[in-house]
C-alpha cells in the first residue's frame, strides 16, 4: 500500500477519481444540463449540426433536390482547474485511499462550484465564452415583472429561444426562487411547478445549490443545453505542498497560512475542463427586478 508521505505528486487513484468525478457531476448544474464530452487530449473538436436536412415536393420524373446539413465545428479547450485543501501533517502517515476518501467530498464541492461559476456567469473563468456572455450578445432578456406573473416572465424567455428556431431544454436558478416557483396556479388552481421532480413547463429545473449562482445578474436561465459544450480529462493529479504560504486562508492572528509555520500540509489537486456555448441564440435569462445591467 503507497503511503502519502512517500508519494508527494501523481494520479489521485483511479477509483476515487472517479468517484470525485461523480460527485463533480452530481453536484455541478452546468454538467447535469448540458452535453458532456470526454477529452484524451487538452483539445477536441466537436462537430455541431446547425441546420439539418431538407425533404422538398417531387413531382413526376422532375428532379429531386438535395441539401445538405450545416456543421459547425467548435474546439473545446480544456483548462487546469486546482484546488487546495489545507490538512494536519498527521495525514501524511495515512494511506492514499484513506486520505482521498476523506478528502473527496471537499475536493468536488470546490470544483463543482468553480465549474458553475465560471460556465454560466463567467466568474473567475478561463473560458472563451459563457452563458450570460451568450445572452449579452443576443439581449435575450426579460426582467422580472415585465409580465402579469412569474410564469408568463418565463414564458416570455423562453419565447426568446423559440424566435430562433429553437426549444429551450431547461433551466438554471438559484433556490431563492423556489418559493415563487411553488406558488404559481393554472386557472384550474393546478400547480405549475413540480417540486418533486423539479419541472417547470415539463422542462428540468436545476437549482445551483453550490452558491454559484449570482442573484444580482439572474433569476433564472432558460437554454437549449445541446448548445451547452462541456469537456472532461479523465484522470485528476494530487501535489502535497509542505512550505507554501495560503493567502487565501487566514489564521486566527489575521495571518495567512503558513504551512511550515503552522505545522501543516496541504493537498492540491487538478483536473482539466473546457465549456463552450456553441450558438448565442439558445440561451435566454430572467433577469432580477429592477436590472439596469452590469
Amino acid at each position: 500500500m503507497a503511503f502519502l508521505k512517500d508519494e508527494l505528486q501523481g494520479f489521485v487513484p483511479t477509483e476515487q477519481a472517479n468517484e470525485i468525478m461523480k460527485d463533480v457531476a452530481k453536484g455541478s448544474t452546468i454538467l447535469k444540463l448540458s452535453k458532456v464530452e470526454d477529452m484524451k487530449s487538452d483539445k477536441k473538436v466537436i462537430p455541431v449540426m446547425t441546420d439539418g436536412v431538407g425533404a422538398y415536393w417531387v413531382g413526376e420524373s422532375e428532379r429531386i433536390q438535395t441539401s445538405a446539413a450545416t456543421w459547425i465545428y467548435p474546439e473545446i479547450v480544456a483548462k487546469k482547474l486546482a484546488v487546495i485543501i489545507p490538512v494536519t501533517k498527521e495525514k501524511l502517515n495515512d494511506t492514499t485511499i484513506d486520505v482521498f476518501n476523506e478528502l473527496r467530498p471537499s475536493v468536488a464541492e470546490a470544483f463543482y462550484k468553480a465549474i458553475d461559476a465560471a460556465a454560466l456567469f463567467g466568474t473567475n473563468s478561463p473560458f472563451a465564452k459563457n452563458i450570460l456572455g451568450s445572452v449579452a450578445t443576443t439581449g435575450n432578456e426579460v426582467v422580472l415583472g415585465t409580465g402579469a406573473s412569474l410564469d408568463l416572465d418565463v414564458s416570455d424567455v423562453m419565447a426568446l429561444i423559440e424566435d430562433a428556431g429553437l426549444d429551450a431544454s431547461g433551466f438554471a436558478g438559484h433556490r431563492g426562487i423556489k418559493n415563487k416557483l411553488r406558488k404559481l396556479r393554472d386557472a384550474n388552481n393546478v400547480p405549475l411547478f413540480d417540486g418533486n421532480t423539479s419541472e417547470l413547463y415539463n422542462l428540468p429545473i436545476e437549482f445551483v445549490a453550490n452558491g454559484s449562482f449570482d442573484k444580482t445578474k439572474a433569476e433564472l436561465i432558460a437554454g437549449n443545453f445541446d448548445y451547452s459544450l462541456v469537456g472532461v480529462r479523465q484522470g485528476i493529479e494530487y501535489e502535497i505542498l509542505k512550505e507554501a504560504t495560503l493567502h487565501s486562508v487566514t489564521m486566527a492572528d489575521g495571518k495567512p497560512l503558513s504551512l511550515a509555520e503552522n505545522d501543516m500540509v496541504a493537498l492540491k489537486a487538478t483536473m482539466r475542463i473546457g465549456f463552450l456555448p456553441v450558438k448565442d441564440e439558445a440561451f435566454a435569462v430572467l433577469r432580477p427586478t429592477g436590472y439596469v445591467g452590469a
